[in-house]
């Protein structure tokens, strides 16, 4: 009886990944407005820096062939000893046309002490510096199309959206491990992103494109409150939403180029992650436990050890990751992955033993350092 009632227990996973399918199914499927693609206000293009991505001169050009009437761009790095300056340099002599500025230090604090999240304090500067209402916030590692702007401002165009954010999906992928980030983020991250939409709404934004204003940034106490925490992009989302305003998550991908240098750089990043969401979503994260289908299928294999039950899950299991990768790629209007589906049980059982993992750590790394969280603040251990 405890063995039959266990073997129910495991197909868990698999009502997940129904409910996964039904939600790219609605999300990608839905008739829905793009915004008044006339809406053309002026736009402050923000970045901050910290060290040189690779490929960086051409994530930064993109943003320099925009099809859009008025914008500036502006860059923030730590001090002219950044190996990303000469490339900026390069940027704003190639590109006379554009308004380029490049900002160095954190500015004027009037007074505050330092905050533990560098990134974060670069982009209390760069608002404050930026001439502009409308701001649209970028990572480093970014490249765009040129009508990349007026896809994600139009949205703005109505007053109930605060806040405007999409996917990104790789680009020049060079190993097995860029290979394999790529698999993990079309059949699990961005998963879990439709999923909570479909459920919850959309709480969070992402950091590869974050559109807004100055005044929904200023609702809840702009970028200066958010200094000393981690998952900066992912607080923006959902304080706007607190605040009375939707985040809108667009059917549309700008591409990032991998910079993992080896398989510890993409389980650490995968680790820090999930440390974070376990200290700002205890009960979601450990909820996950419900997603992870290649766990609950060795537990079902133990459970009953029957060639049927083997196969049945197995293989139930192979076809929803699959229709689950497939689906979501479509959708972005990526490339075919078939080819890479083998990698998919790869992904998620590294990304069950870091899930496992998480619950021991209570520091993640972060562009070399290593930082503790206490109470939703980041506290340095190392520089």
């Amino acid at each position: 009886m405890l063995s039959h009632l266990l073997l129910i227990l495991t197909v868990s996973p698999f009502a997940y990944y129904l409910i996964v399918l039904f939600s790219i199914w609605r999300f990608f499927g839905a008739k829905r407005s793009t915004g008044d693609r006339s809406f053309t206000p002026p736009v402050s293009n923000l970045q901050p820096i910290r060290g040189l991505d690779p490929d960086a001169y051409e994530n930064w050009a993109s943003l320099c062939r925009q099809d859009y009437p008025d914008y500036e761009l502006l860059f923030c790095v730590n001090t002219m000893d950044d190996p990303a300056v000469p490339v900026l340099e390069q940027i704003m002599r190639d590109f006379p046309e554009r308004r380029i500025r490049l900002l160095v230090g954190f500015g004027d604090r009037g007074g505050r002490p330092p905050g533990t999240n560098d990134k974060v304090m670069k982009l209390v500067r760069l608002v404050g510096e930026a001439k502009n209402e409308v701001l649209v916030i970028n990572d480093s590692d970014v490249r765009v199309e040129p009508g990349y702007l007026r896809t994600v401002v139009a949205p703005l165009a109505d007053p109930s959206i605060g806040a405007v954010t999409c996917f990104y999906a790789t680009v020049g992928e060079k190993g097995f491990v860029d290979r394999l980030q790529t698999v993990g983020m079309m059949s699990d991250f961005f998963a879990g992103l439709l999923i909570g939409r479909q459920l919850d709404g959309v709480k969070f934004a992402l950091g590869p494109t974050i559109a807004t204003t100055r005044t929904r940034l200023a609702d809840f106490g702009g970028y200066e409150s958010l200094e000393n925490g981690p998952a900066d992009d992912l607080l923006v989302g959902r304080l706007i939403d607190e605040h009375g305003h939707r985040v809108e998550l667009l059917p549309y991908a700008v591409e990032t180029v991998p910079d993992y240098g080896s398989f510890s750089d993409l389980f650490h990043k995968r680790l820090r992650w999930m440390v974070v969401m376990r200290h700002m979503r205890p009960w979601g994260h450990f909820g996950l436990i419900f997603t992870h289908g290649i766990a609950w299928c060795a537990l079902a294999i133990a459970a009953h050890p029957t060639p049927a039950v083997a196969v049945a899950w197995i293989a139930t299991y192979l076809v929803l990751r699959a229709a689950i990768t497939s689906a979501i790629s479509h959708g972005l209007k990526r490339r075919s992955l078939w080819a890479r589906m083998p990698l998919i049980p790869l992904w998620d059982l590294m990304a069950f033993l870091i899930w496992l993992i998480s619950f021991t750590r209570s520091s993640i790394r972060w562009r070399g350092g290593e930082y503790s969280i206490r109470g939703g603040r980041l506290t340095p251990v190392t520089d």
